[in-house]
């Protein structure tokens, strides 16, 4: 008879190392290499009703619940994380030391641009041109992947995971915005007038905070839905809505002195972090199904400015602001900036959405595809480097940043 007990470790073992995510990355694969990718793209964009909103009609499709709703409550409990490592006591308080994991997010963007234009320029042939439009692919990371990558690497607890994460999010934050310059959608320009309303959404929350509202679902039924409704309507991905409206949401109890496990900011990872968790399997499902036949230049190109882009792009920013006094997090040394920056290699499923964007219509399209989703050999990589750089030892018994 199962205990209650093993219950929950069998829970934290799907949850702790990501389980439905790698699952659902699988079944994708496999699905559409039996079907065809036309095939599994007709089902996960098959629109199941529409309506309008401001103007704007949106077509419902299986993909858009999954990336477009469903992750809007992963990137929250990302943002709560990035936001608790930054209040007194984190990793990344005071918050001048979040800067330096900001700056690996720039050189995590400018360092694959770079090699992603050599190395077209190298094996890209008489597809150089073509393929030079794809520069923005290598730019994303998959924080999923990324972020249960660096769990283990370095240990759940470990001040590196919130460097990644801070890096991630605003690395794919700045990927989004590619998009929506570089390649948007013809049918929906971007409209920056819009992100007026989500400005109104964190002003609601800051007023919800100085009211001393302490129920964090208020926070996400209100400024979280008009923070969406302005990203939505801005052009640009509204995935990102929560992560606006987490930095008001309120730390500790009203009338409490301590950061508490109990608080709003936590009791929303407590509530939301499971279902979450176990639906992480239907972002993988929509979003990771490519044919592996489909290998050109473009594949190398991607993989290449992935694989050697982001480890030398953030590992050179990362280094060269903490020679100039932004120093890297308490518990951090070159050695984890440099395993951070072999995980941000990660693309995968953003990627593969760049990729889906960059090359709409184009032959090249399930080449580049390809190598997106061959950056997963990203994983077995970083466990090597992180042993052999000896980076999974207990924050409070690592040297301090040099």
């Amino acid at each position: 008879m199962t205990t209650t007990t093993e219950k929950r470790s069998f829970m934290e073992t799907l949850r702790v190392f990501s389980i439905p995510l790698i699952v659902g990355v699988i079944a994708a694969v496999v699905l559409a290499n039996i079907v065809g990718e036309a095939a599994y793209t007709n089902v996960i964009e098959h629109v199941l009703f529409s309506f309008t909103l401001f103007g704007r009609e949106i077509a419902v499709t299986p993909h858009w619940l999954i990336n477009d709703i469903f992750m809007v409550f992963f990137f929250g409990i990302a943002a709560v994380h990035i936001v608790t490592a930054m209040l007194p006591g984190g990793d990344l308080n005071p918050p001048s030391k979040a800067i330096n994991p900001l700056l690996g997010t720039i050189g995590g963007v400018l360092g694959p641009v770079l090699v992603y234009f050599v190395l077209s320029a190298m094996i890209g042939g008489d597809h150089t041109a073509d393929i030079n439009r794809g520069w923005g692919i290598p730019t994303a990371t998959d924080i999923a992947l990324a972020w249960l990558v660096a769990r283990v690497v370095f240990g759940e607890q470990h001040p590196a995971v919130n460097f990644l994460l801070l890096l991630a999010v605003a690395d794919d934050a700045i990927g989004l915005g590619i998009i929506a310059i570089f390649y948007p959608d013809p049918n929906h320009p971007v409209e920056p007038i819009w992100l007026l309303i989500t400005a109104g959404g964190m002003a609601l929350a800051y007023v919800l905070r100085r009211a001393k509202v302490d129920q964090w679902w208020v926070y996400i039924v209100t400024a979280g839905v008009i923070s969406w409704i302005g990203l939505l309507r801005a052009g640009l991905h509204p995935a990102l809505a929560l992560v606006f409206v987490m930095p008001f949401v309120p730390s500790l109890y009203q009338g409490s002195k301590k950061h508490e496990a109990g608080s709003p900011l936590a009791d929303y990872e407590h509530y939301a972090g499971l279902p979450v968790d176990l639906g992480l399997i239907f972002f993988g499902l929509m979003n990771a199904g490519v044919e592996v036949g489909s290998v050109g230049a473009a594949t190398w190109v991607v993989l290449g400015a992935l694989l050697i882009g982001k480890p030398l792009g953030i590992g050179a920013m990362c280094g060269l602001g903490n020679l100039i006094g932004l120093k890297y997090p308490t518990g951090m040394s070159f050695r984890h900036v440099v395993t951070a920056g072999v995980v941000a290699a990660m693309g995968l499923t953003v990627a593969l959405f760049v990729a889906g964007q960059a090359f709409a219509g184009s032959h090249i399209q399930p080449a580049a595809k390809l190598g997106a989703l061959l950056s997963v050999i990203v994983a077995p990589i970083a466990f090597v480097v992180g042993k052999a750089l000896n980076v999974k030892v207990l924050a409070d018994t690592q040297p301090k940043s040099k």
